[in-house]
């Protein structure tokens, strides 16, 4: 067999090997990622918070008993007869065991309950399908917990004899809708700093520096920083741009507007860079042309390059979209871990890929909410990476066109 034939045939089964191992492992993370993230993937994980929004409450000293009937239980739930109650142990959106209510009825005395915080102490409070029971609390005994089982906690709320002092109650936490809100805002002012800044440079690079030893050093310094690990990004955006942030705005911590410099650091090399090479592909007789008809460098830059390679400025954008969302390590230095349900840009909050850090640190790890949270970011960078293909046919359609 000649040498060329049997070197091609080596390469193509390293190609081919190459490739099978990439697909694999590909295919054994999302295998792995809905294996676990699945159950939770409802869209009330999106729209809700994190944290449980918890009330305390008591019934008032002249409540009556139920005496009606109520629905028969199926094998999984649970019946308080006395208080016209169904409930069943469940999983809340984090993955944690919790007694959810499942059923009501209308006359039960837990629909009227007394608000026992202080702030808003008096209000009326009602328990409802759907909430979640912690705690229990009697006159005459101990408490029903949570993690007794709701089985025990019902046994005791039917003994007559067990007069109810307090009941710990609220509405099930568990969500990422925190972390969405902070990525998208991060999203948005990354890009709003990086693309004007990089796609600036790279035209100054392309069109306008001179070629010397000076712009080629520039240019392997670029590249220097594609390499730099993230972790270093993280410690410049603590030490120069926090401290920039607190002087400048009213605030006085980390913050999202030091992140998204932070992050627009990061992204200036990919966005200089593959703005660059798109730059490169605009055919030097369309520059020439627009010059021999009177437009200056600029103009010719701005009207006629430019457009031509909006493309490759677009791939440009979804790619740094798709690098905020999978940062982490950065943003642990300059935001912290903590998860925040109210996100205020001049407040640190966590991102989708903090938040798996975050719930994968806890004690015991939440490794089903961290799926599901990886699954939602692969989701995304699935689609990002299909609108790139759609957006650049698209516009080399219209070209062709034209």
């Amino acid at each position: 067999m000649p040498k060329k034939i049997t070197g091609s045939f080596l390469l193509d089964i390293l190609t081919y090997l190459s490739t099978f191992i990439t697909v694999f492992v590909l295919a054994l993370i999302v295998f792995f990622l809905v294996r676990e993230g699945a159950e939770l993937m409802r869209p009330s994980l999106l729209t809700s918070d994190y944290f449980e929004q918890k009330y305390i409450a008591s019934l008032p000293a002249d409540f009556d008993y139920y005496e009606g009937t109520i629905r028969d239980a199926r094998d999984d739930e649970f019946v308080a007869d006395n208080y016209g109650l169904i409930v069943e142990e469940s999983i809340d959106k984090a993955g944690t065991p919790v007694i959810r209510v499942v059923d009501i009825a209308d006359d039960s005395p837990l629909l009227n309950l007394r608000n026992e915080n202080p702030a808003e102490q008096g209000e009326t409070l009602r328990l409802e399908v759907g909430m979640v029971i912690n705690r229990v609390a009697y006159e005459n005994t101990g408490s029903s917990l949570r993690s007794r089982g709701a089985e025990a906690m019902v046994e005791t709320m039917n003994n007559p004899d067990n007069v109810i002092r307090q009941i710990d109650f609220g509405i099930e936490g568990g969500g990422i809708r925190g972390s969405i809100i902070a990525t998208l805002y991060m999203i948005v002012m990354t890009l709003i700093i990086a693309l004007p800044v990089g796609i600036l440079s790279a035209l100054y690079f392309n069109e306008f520096a001179p070629k010397n030893k000076f712009t080629d050093l520039l240019r392997s310094f670029i590249e220097v920083l594609t390499g730099v690990p993230s972790i270093i990004y993280g410690l410049l955006g603590i030490a120069v741009f926090v401290p920039i942030t607190t002087s400048l705005l009213p605030t006085n911590r980390s913050n999202l507007v030091a992140a998204a410099m932070t992050l627009a650091v990061i992204l200036l090399p990919v966005i200089i860079r593959t703005t660059e090479e798109s730059l490169k592909t605009v055919p030097n007789s369309h520059r020439f042309a627009s010059l021999a008809l009177g437009a200056n460098k600029t103009q010719t830059t701005f009207r006629v390059v430019l457009p031509q390679a909006f493309s490759g400025i677009l791939t440009a954008t979804f790619l740094g979209i798709g690098r905020v969302i999978g940062e982490s390590a950065a943003l642990i230095f300059v935001l912290g871990t903590a998860i925040k349900d109210q996100v205020r840009i001049l407040e640190p909050a966590t991102s989708l890929a903090v938040h798996i850090f975050t719930v994968m640190s806890n004690e015991p790890a939440n490794v089903e909410l961290a799926a599901a949270i990886g699954l939602i970011i692969l989701l995304i960078v699935l689609t990002l990476n299909l609108s790139i293909k759609l957006a650049v046919y698209v516009l080399d359609r219209r070209k062709r066109r034209a």
